[in-house]
């Protein structure tokens, strides 16, 4: 089940399209998240296959002027055997064209990158050196102690909050929909559309009084983010979570990114701060709250199905990514669905170890396309394959995973 603690992770029916499936991109993501125009010899290259052949299906030379008869008097094995070589010459184009688009020289961050003229198998990296000697938790920690992890960014959702008593969606009787089903929804996502919001809040404050800070405590993942930054690791935790448990377990808010907001600060409608006491108030109550300046509703600074994610999510997240600053990358308790936010996993660097500690596998590349993505550029998802170089995968719950992870690190969780 997903906790509410990640109010975009739902994957059901009926889902908003803007958060499933669409970016939703703010104008201060744009240059963050675009991806890099084809490359002008690219182009020439797929122009020239295309006309590079004046030959028509018969034989006949659309530039020679000879005439049918002339071609006719080919026999018909020299015919079969010219389409056999012309056939093989395109395929062979096709399959360079394709090697050079995929594999090409790429330039990143000012330095350029080459690659040699092998097969495509011996163009895979060589990732970090072999930074991980094993593709395990055990790798993965001999790694995090040694010299070269010092920066390690961590992304969490709603998993790592379900030990905490956080309610689930949709179980039967208990599930914060069904709580919601006297208010007549037209569909449950729509107690996080800003548009439903403003014509109706009183279902989104009912909601809120079910999942307010100060209810929850802090589960071991939460505590373990925390000892990476006791231990000097931690450089960011980018988190889809509006409860605020990572800093109630004492994480720095300025290590803190909450993509989709919390309920730390509020305004109005029309932007006017609020104090947090006094909406916190009328949220316990289910009571919708409005702005003594302006008469608008309020909200908790949670960001909604057709509002722009916080702009401190952006501009960290150029940063935070580059290889200088990111050396391992954990993800937990997540269903990487929602956009921009799941797109996160695909900007370390190639050489950049990342783990994922879930219930299920998530963030994968499609087998499809996989043959050309792996190891041509920082654009793609996780592979868990035993060509694979980089990527460790942990099954099962996040607080299950975080503490043989500790025990391989000998750090001690609380």
């Amino acid at each position: 089940m997903v906790a509410v603690s990640a109010v975009f992770e739902e994957s059901a029916e009926g889902e908003h399209p803007r958060r499933k499936g669409e970016t939703g991109r703010t104008d201060n993501d744009e240059d963050f998240f675009a991806s890099p125009p084809p490359s002008s010899s690219s182009s020439s290259s797929l122009n020239t296959l295309c006309s590079s052949s004046g030959k028509r299906k018969d034989g006949i030379s659309s530039s020679s002027g000879k005439s049918s008869a002339s071609a006719s008097l080919k026999s018909e094995t020299e015919e079969e055997e010219e389409e056999e070589e012309k056939d093989d010459d395109d395929e062979n184009d096709v399959s360079s064209l394709l090697e050079r688009l995929a594999l090409g020289d790429e330039k990143r961050d000012g330095e350029e990158k080459n690659y040699t003229n092998s097969s495509l198998a011996s163009r895979q990296p060589v990732v970090g050196g072999n930074a991980l000697k094993t593709k395990d938790l055990r790798g993965v920690a001999e790694y995090v102690n040694s010299d070269a992890c010092k920066n390690i960014v961590v992304m969490c959702g709603a998993g790592i909050s379900v030990s905490a008593g956080i309610p689930d969606f949709r179980t039967p009787g208990t599930g914060l929909y069904d709580n919601l089903a006297a208010y007549d929804l037209p569909y449950p996502q729509a107690v996080f559309e800003i548009g439903f919001f403003k014509s109706n809040p009183e279902p989104f404050y009912v909601l809120a009084s079910h999942l307010q800070p100060g209810k929850f405590e802090p589960t071991k993942t939460h505590k373990f983010i925390k000892l990476l930054e006791t231990k000097k690791k931690l450089r960011r935790c980018f988190t889809q979570n509006i409860d605020s448990l990572e800093t109630k377990a004492g994480v720095s808010e300025e290590k803190v990114v909450a993509a989709h907001g919390n309920f730390d600060t509020a305004r109005c409608l029309r932007g006017h701060a609020q104090d947090v006491k006094k909406v916190m108030e009328h949220v316990a109550r289910g009571a919708p709250m409005r702005c003594e300046q302006c008469e608008e509703y309020v909200k908790p600074d949670i960001v909604f199905f057709g509002e722009n994610l916080p702009v401190r999510f952006g501009k960290l997240a150029k940063v935070d990514f580059n290889r200088e600053n990111c050396d391992l990358l954990i993800v937990m308790g997540t269903s990487l669905q929602v956009q921009p936010f799941a797109g996160l996993i695909e900007y370390p660097d190639i050489d950049c170890p990342r783990i994922l500690i879930n219930r299920e596998k998530v963030g994968e590349v499609p087998s499809r396309r996989g043959f050309f993505e792996r190891g041509t550029s920082k654009g793609r998802g996780f592979d868990f394959s035993e060509e694979g170089k980089r990527d460790v995968l942990f099954l099962g719950d996040c607080d299950e995973g975080v503490r043989q992870l500790c025990e391989h690190l000998e750090w001690e969780l609380e």
